[in-house]
């Protein structure tokens, strides 16, 4: 017993570092625009659709962790096991959140910040499309929710359409969002043939949060002694692996195809003038 206490401790432990270790990724990004009044080199797509992305993870991991009827599904369909969410969880989500609208305004908002206009201010027709796809198809199954007659069921759960369901659909947003937030940047990064402009930090901090946040549902898992923990909240598990293999390229794109040679200007200074910069639309 006294290795199941232990693990119990380990798991906290694990999520609160996931907790800061993702936490802090999202500083860095926005003071390096702070301190080069600019966010030249980088879009305003990375930052617009995590914040549709994490307003998704905090609406999901609220009503796992805080709605009895919620809980009460999820433990039908999960042979009475509750959901793997912890505290941290919900804190890493607003926190997140929070952080993804602070640097988002200094894309959209660049005078009040009193930075420099930037072409990539502009979100891409592919962000926007993911953006309103992905809340209409939450609305879609609202409403299949809706003419559900055992929608408040928890002993129907199984094979009927209830409110966990639509709480699955908002937290696969942030499973979409995810999959494909990253991809503009890569893009940019390798049309520019640098990385200039876009904080190696917050990818190195984000790589270390998917590690933790994937041991603490491994843990989790383990000690309710079914993988149910990990297939009953697959976009916890995603959320860390997919972020991981993003991590991965963009730390090659950093330190192997265009590691930066030139004067150590830091990454303040803009890559190209403004009427030269390219992204994707």
């Amino acid at each position: 017993m006294a290795i199941f206490g232990f693990l119990q401790v380990l798991s906290t432990t694990l999520g609160w570092l996931y907790f800061f270790a993702w936490g802090f990724s999202f500083y860095p990004q926005a003071i390096l625009n702070f301190r080069r009044r600019s966010t030249s080199g980088t879009t305003v797509d990375f930052p617009l659709i995590n914040c549709l992305g994490f307003f998704s993870y905090l609406v999901s991991n609220l009503a796992l962790y805080y709605s009895d009827l919620i809980r009460a599904q999820y433990g039908a369909r999960h042979k009475g096991l509750t959901p793997t969410v912890r505290f941290n969880d919900i804190s890493f989500a607003l926190h997140s959140l929070l952080l993804s609208l602070v640097t988002t305004s200094q894309y959209l908002l660049p005078r009040a910040w009193g930075f420099r206009p930037s072409i990539g201010s502009r979100p891409s027709r592919f962000i926007l499309g993911i953006f309103f796809g992905c809340v209409a198809g939450v609305v879609i199954v609202v409403f299949v929710v809706l003419g559900s007659p055992q929608r408040n069921s928890t002993e129907d759960a199984v094979g009927a359409w209830v409110w966990l369901d639509a709480i699955y659909a908002v937290s696969y947003v942030k499973l979409v969002v995810t999959l494909i937030k990253y991809t503009p940047q890569v893009i940019v990064n390798y049309r520019n043939r640098s990385t200039v402009g876009w904080s190696i930090w917050q990818i190195l901090l984000d790589f270390s949060g998917g590690i933790l946040s994937i041991a603490q549902q491994g843990i989790d898992s383990y000690l309710q002694g079914d993988w149910s923990g990990i297939t009953g909240n697959p976009v916890k598990f995603a959320l860390g692996n997919v972020s991981m293999v993003y991590d991965l390229v963009f730390m090659t794109q950093h330190y192997v195809l265009y590691p930066d040679t030139g004067p150590k200007t830091g990454e303040r200074d803009g890559l190209l003038g403004e009427d030269e910069e390219r992204r994707i639309e």
